[in-house]
């Protein structure tokens, strides 16, 4: 997911990711000349921090997420469908994260009801050509 949605939404952008904060799970660390998320990380030249063993408060914004993905996604679709493969779940997860981020609001911290994505941009650094463009109208 990093790799083929999250660096390249970036890097579209003209974003760059320093920095990544996870839990102490198997799946993010291990020996860094031999896990592949820290080889990874090191290729792309990310700095990898993690959360202090249970203290699930010092990583709110993902355990918040979990929840939400829980309870308005998995729990819902586990009702109304049977899935067969982890395939068949990521469809639709895709589907709801797309939601999720694009055209649905939040109130949460610092999002003063906006759209995930637009909160993103809005953020962004302007460029100088846009800056000019402005400056000259």
């Amino acid at each position: 997911m990093l790799n083929e949605d999250v660096l390249p939404f970036f890097e579209q952008h003209e974003a760059r990711i320093t920095t990544i904060l996870s839990d102490n799970g198997r799946e993010f660390c291990g020996r860094q000349d031999r896990h592949p998320y820290e080889l990874f990380l090191q290729l792309e030249g990310i700095e990898h921090r993690t959360t202090r063993v249970r203290r699930p408060q010092s990583n709110g914004f993902v355990e918040r997420l979990h929840r939400t993905l829980f309870g308005e996604h998995f729990r819902l679709q586990g009702r109304k469908k049977w899935y067969e493969t982890v395939e068949q779940m990521r469809v639709d997860l895709d589907v709801y994260l797309k939601a999720y981020n694009t055209e649905r609001t939040h109130q949460g911290r610092n999002m003063n009801g906006r759209i995930p994505c637009r909160a993103f941009t809005d953020e962004l650094p302007k460029n100088d050509a846009e800056t000019k463009t402005k400056k000259a109208a």
